[in-house]
């Protein structure tokens, strides 16, 4: 029972401190203590450690020996890396998903890309953002990739959240009207090739930290 118990307080304590990370409100390579967070929520170092163990699996926290654990930096390289990976997953489920999308599936990700266009803030486009692309690559039928694909967006969304808290501004997906375009005549090719170079796209911006200060911050926009 006790165990159950902190599994839940841990889960609790991850998802408040990923809010905050991802919110900015504690900073890229801030120090996460436990002796504070157990103080903070009321309860012993074991939830603490568990919750910074699953910090540490969404990619939000690092940790290092000696130093402890702090919040990861979301650095352009960091970005690079699941921008390719997901340009190479994505583009291998489409390949296997193309023969089984009908015109309802591509109907509903149209729906999806234009819910896109008219976002006004950036939580409403990454949630339609990531309705589009899991619509065209949900019937390749291989729940390990689309298992690896969902954590890669995950990631995304963390790095679009740090940069663009605010200041969203309404756009319009021309790549997602291509290759919806391109599926629909059969043209796979070039389907996969402008989805590839889609998620590719890294946006950078700069963002006033909690403290004041300025840093430059990195995402997928795509």
């Amino acid at each position: 029972m006790a165990k159950s118990t902190d599994d839940t307080i841990a889960v609790r304590i991850c998802k408040i401190l990923a809010e905050r990370i991802i919110a900015g409100a504690i900073e890229p390579g801030a120090r996460l203590r436990q002796d504070h967070i157990a103080e903070e929520f009321a309860t012993s170092h074991v939830p603490v450690r568990e919750a910074f163990r699953r910090l540490e699996a969404q990619g939000l926290a690092i940790s290092e020996p000696r130093r402890g654990v702090r919040v990861a930096a979301f650095d352009l390289s960091e970005v690079r890396e699941v921008a390719e990976m997901r340009a190479a997953l994505e583009v291998l489920a489409l390949r296997h998903a193309a023969p089984h999308l009908t015109s309802a599936i591509l109907d509903q990700a149209e729906d999806a890309s234009r819910a896109c266009d008219g976002s006004s803030d950036v939580r409403s486009w990454e949630e339609a953002n990531r309705g589009f692309h899991r619509l065209i690559v949900t019937p390749c039928g291989m729940p390990r990739l689309l298992s690896a694909i969902d954590d890669l967006h995950a990631a995304s969304a963390r790095f679009l959240f740090s940069a663009w808290r605010s200041e969203w501004e309404t756009r319009t997906d021309h790549d997602h009207r291509a290759i919806l375009t391109a599926l629909r005549q059969g043209q796979l090719e070039t389907a996969v090739s402008t989805l590839a170079r889609h998620v590719r796209w890294i946006g950078e911006r700069p963002v006033r930290t909690a403290s004041g200060a300025m840093r430059d911050a990195f995402a997928i926009v795509g």
